[in-house]
């Protein structure tokens, strides 16, 4: 803890209050005589008032006096008075060595002098008449920093869960314990009451109606309405965190910053930035590159600006124009806050799911039943709300990506050849395919005709940027006509396994395919005036 200190600056009607306490109580006449004064709000009509930073427990001092006698007093062992009587000065040795700071007690209305600073050990000679007492030093507590509010309540969900199966099941059991006159006078009783319990029921759900619309806000750049409970500052202390467990994960295989293929991405990525720092959401954060060898098709960008790209992306794409858009696609997310968004819905829906929970188990007469129930009640709102939501978020980011890369002078056209291309990858390894109402993302066929709409308007969005014309083939053209060739050259095959052999190794028939360290890194750079 430290001082009690108010001063007046002349002439800028501006008075500044730092409030302390010391811990045996010693400054209680001085601050009894400036109670009145102690506020946390500044008032300043001319200028903005500074604010001095003492590396120490005296964190911050304000002082008075002319604006030329401001000093910040970063380095230890320096001493600030005030030059009037009566004045006591408090030492602090615990941390801060010889560190005095001198109050008036004068009342703030009357004049005061000009601040004088002092190197330790050697007092004003004005000083040395005063009667100066010297308070030991003040000790300050460790400071523990709470979880996250997402943390926190990711903690808590199971035993949200715990607690309305125990509340149902008590129920359940409380109701087979009555005895059967109990039971029909309490139905009796619900009947006669049934308005006074469905008032009840729409008053809970006015409750969570009006929850709802009062945590809407607009999403960046699309305007579009969205429920955010959780704020973003809340979840970039959750990404360190997050960031702090991929680090481990892949210590043994992030790739060092003299690779080709990581020069490439932050190449790639200090492009889309530098085109798109008219946003404040891009201009705010410090994009890290983190470039991790492994062979699965992903990309990622957590809240604080850590990009996570995977070396199977990087061989998956054609182009410098394909991996330009997935990684504006990836920082779309981290700009239009999806992660805080869906984590709010999630968190909503559970809220309201903890209701059903409850009355799913206090009206099964079993409790195999009561499972049972649970999980389909848990499916029904991952397909019903949960998975189509964030196929919704998935084609905003596309949306929203495709315009960074239109902004960054991008091929767009480029973007939805690389899902096509995904798609015939998929197709050739003999995977599932899974109806998209089952997936958390948009199929690869909608998400190429998708961006194929929005092509002409980002196309637009490229030209008003002054960005050169494109120059060459369209590559949805060139997938299209290499797609022919491709079939024709397998019907002309004559054993299936031929054809397989043949299948098996696509790329060779793309002409534009290289291998991403192997790419022109360039991108057609907007005239300059």
């Amino acid at each position: 803890m430290t001082i009690i200190c108010g001063l007046k600056l002349l002439g800028k009607k501006c008075i500044f209050f730092h409030l302390a306490l010391t811990k045996q109580g010693k400054c209680n006449n001085f601050y009894r005589s400036y109670a009145g004064y102690c506020r946390t709000q500044v008032s300043c009509t001319q200028d903005r008032c500074q604010r001095l930073d003492l590396r120490g427990n005296t964190r911050n001092c304000f002082w008075t006096g002319s604006p030329d006698y401001y000093r910040n007093l970063i380095s230890k062992g320096q001493r600030c008075h005030l030059n009037v009587s009566n004045t006591e000065a408090y030492k602090n040795p615990h941390r801060s060595s010889g560190r005095f700071c001198l109050l008036s007690s004068w009342p703030l209305g009357e004049k005061t002098a000009s601040l004088q600073i002092s190197s330790v050990g050697q007092l004003p000679r004005h000083f040395s008449a005063l009667n100066i007492q010297i308070i030991r030093s003040f000790r300050t507590s460790l400071t523990f920093q709470a979880a996250p509010v997402p943390l926190f309540w990711i903690i808590v969900k199971p035993a949200q869960k715990l607690l309305a199966i125990i509340l149902g099941r008590s129920i359940r059991n409380w109701w087979k314990a009555l005895p059967p006159n109990k039971r029909e006078l309490f139905k009796e009783s619900a009947r006669k009451n049934k308005w006074k319990i469905l008032l009840g029921a729409g008053s809970l759900g006015v409750l969570f109606v009006v929850f709802y619309f009062t945590h809407l806000e607009e999403t960046p750049i699309t305007g579009r309405a969205r429920l955010l409970v959780f704020g973003k500052e809340h979840f970039r202390e959750l990404s360190q965190m997050e960031y702090d467990m991929w680090m481990e994960e892949f210590k043994s295989k992030m790739l060092p910053e003299a690779d080709a293929r990581y020069q490439v991405v932050e190449r790639v990525v200090g492009h889309l930035s530098e085109s798109n720092k008219d946003i404040p959401q891009v201009s705010a954060l410090k994009w890290v590159i983190h470039v991790v060898d492994e062979p699965g098709v992903n990309a990622f960008v957590l809240p604080n600006g850590q990009v996570f790209v995977f070396t199977g992306l990087l061989d998956a794409v054609s182009d410098i124009h394909q991996l330009s858009f997935i990684l504006g696609h990836e920082i779309a997310h981290v700009v239009l806050e999806h992660a805080a968004e869906k984590a709010s819905l999630v968190h909503f829906l559970d809220f309201l799911s903890l209701i059903f929970l409850t009355v799913i188990w206090a009206i099964c007469p079993r409790d195999s039943l009561a499972v049972v129930g649970q999980w389909i009640q848990s499916k029904l709102q991952e397909f019903m709300f949960d998975r189509p939501y964030s196929r919704t978020l998935e084609a905003e980011a596309d949306k929203v990506g495709l315009q960074f890369a239109a902004k960054a002078c991008v091929d767009v056209r480029a973007s939805s050849v690389f899902w096509q291309q995904m798609e015939l990858a998929e197709n050739i390894q003999g995977q599932p395919k899974l109806p998209e109402w089952l997936s958390t993302h948009p199929s690869h066929e909608n998400r190429a005709e998708h961006l194929d709409r929005l092509i002409p308007e980002a196309l637009k969005i490229r030209e008003s940027c002054n960005c050169p014309s494109l120059s060459g083939p369209d590559p949805r053209l060139i997938f299209k006509l290499n797609m022919q060739h491709l079939l024709e050259s397998s019907k002309d095959q004559e054993t299936p396994n031929s054809t397989k052999r043949e299948l098996s190794k696509p790329k060779q028939d793309f002409p534009h395919t290289q291998k991403v360290e192997d790419m022109p890194v360039t991108f057609a750079v907007k005239p300059t005036n």
